[in-house]
């Protein structure tokens, strides 16, 4: 009688719920799996050394292609980190700008992840309900930056430029009609904060359709609850942070814990889960689409009522504004030596992490006083959270670590950066 045998399977890099080129050797009996062996370094991108031999502020938008769904968390970290070298101040609206689209930039992250989790799922139609929202939100880093993804509008001092005063129009075509265009146009009228601040209305209606979508979908919890489950000791002992470590009913947050910029003005909860299963990763981030919400809400409040300047008035690190800069020598050679050279940052190391919608992204700076980083290492959320996948998929059906890859919300430009 033939022997047996465990069999290997290659799962992905091209697999459409493999979330990025990850290769994932899975050992076999029968359907269920005895071994999972996350391989990376198929996008290996050398984001860090690329970073020694660039300026400072050059080196700011590979922030926003590490994690490509969460694109001014990264650069949030990257000033933080630089302004901590520096020792500048951020003028107090910048920094409600900051929060504002951190938390923006939160709700995309999480809307991309539920319609992909979704989709993962056999769930097909929650995608195209997050994506409705996705565009709404992409407008906004349009108007504010001049970019729907890669931003780099947060800048070393402050954020690039102040927010606009109006919106862009939707125009008629042969696709929309004028009736079509008005309606679409009708919280379009006033400035970027208004648009915003109508957002925040709609927007915990459409948390509420998702959640009529899956929530209680029996065919959702059959997917999720039980599967990939993590104790709250184990989850601490494996570097876990973010939605992956509360999750496991850790109320761990750095937006209470160790509070940066505005954080310990605004009024928001913590979201915990009990089992530390995929269904309670799911419920904590749906939750964190509505605590987000209130955040954003609390920003454009203040933002209405408190004009000022949104960057430092420090010339050697930002740079003067265009019409001072054509008309004044001076400011005229802070600007081309600023963009030239960049800025020299005292001899020193660094780090500063943020709350990222995955979890905890740090950087960590060596400067040794020169216009450049010495070193850069990047602390990505999602590289400890894949570490896990063995351990989290032992045991389950092959399907099953679909549902786990999901519930980790893993993106590869930051874990094979």
């Amino acid at each position: 009688m033939a022997e047996i045998k465990n069999y290997t399977l290659n799962f992905g890099p091209q697999h459409p719920a493999a979330h990025g080129v990850l290769r994932l050797v899975l050992e076999l009996d029968g359907e269920v799996i005895q071994r999972a062996d996350p391989h990376i370094g198929m996008l290996h991108r050398a984001t860090e050394k690329l970073a020694e031999t660039k300026t400072y502020i050059q080196a700011l938008p590979y922030m926003d292609r590490l994690d490509y769904m969460s694109m001014m968390c990264n650069e949030h970290a990257y000033c933080l980190a630089v302004e901590k070298m520096l020792g500048i101040e951020v003028p107090i609206r910048a920094q409600y700008i900051r929060v504002m689209f951190a938390e923006i930039t939160r709700v995309l992250n999480h809307l991309l992840w539920l319609g992909a989790a979704g989709i993962d799922c056999g769930a097909m139609n929650v995608l195209l309900y997050c994506f409705r929202e996705r565009e709404d939100l992409f407008d906004v880093y349009e108007a504010a930056s001049g970019a729907r993804m890669h931003a780099a509008y947060f800048r070393p001092g402050g954020v690039y430029r102040d927010l606009p005063d109006s919106m862009p129009q939707y125009k008629v075509n042969k696709i929309r009609n004028e009736r079509a265009v008005r309606k679409l146009n009708e919280t379009r009228q006033g400035s970027l904060l208004d648009f915003i601040d109508d957002f925040t209305k709609r927007f915990p209606h459409y948390v509420d359709e998702y959640e009529t979508l899956l929530t209680e979908n029996r065919i959702w919890k059959q997917r999720m609850v039980g599967i990939g489950v993590v104790s709250p000791e184990r989850a601490l002992s494996l570097g876990f942070s973010g939605p992956m470590l509360r999750g496991s009913g850790f109320a761990w947050d750095l937006r209470k814990k160790q509070p940066y910029d505005v954080y310990a003005q605004m009024d928001f909860d913590i979201p915990i889960g009990k089992t530390g299963d995929c269904y309670d990763r799911y419920l904590v981030r749906v939750e964190e689409l509505r605590q987000s919400n209130r955040i954003i809400k609390q920003c454009v409040d203040w933002l209405k009522a408190n004009p000022g300047p949104v960057i430092t008035n420090n010339h050697k690190v930002a740079p003067p504004s265009r019409e001072s800069m054509k008309s004044n020598m001076e400011e005229l050679i802070h600007h081309f030596k600023l963009f030239s050279e960049g800025f020299r940052v005292p001899e020193g190391e660094a780090y500063a992490a943020v709350e990222h919608p995955k979890g905890e992204f740090g950087i960590y700076f060596v400067s040794d006083g020169a216009n450049k980083p010495y070193r850069m290492k990047i602390r990505p959320p999602g590289f400890v959270h894949l570490s896990a996948m063995d351990e989290m998929a032992r045991g389950h059906m092959i399907a099953d670590a679909v549902a786990v890859i999901g519930t980790m919300d893993i993106v590869f430009g930051e874990i094979d950066r």
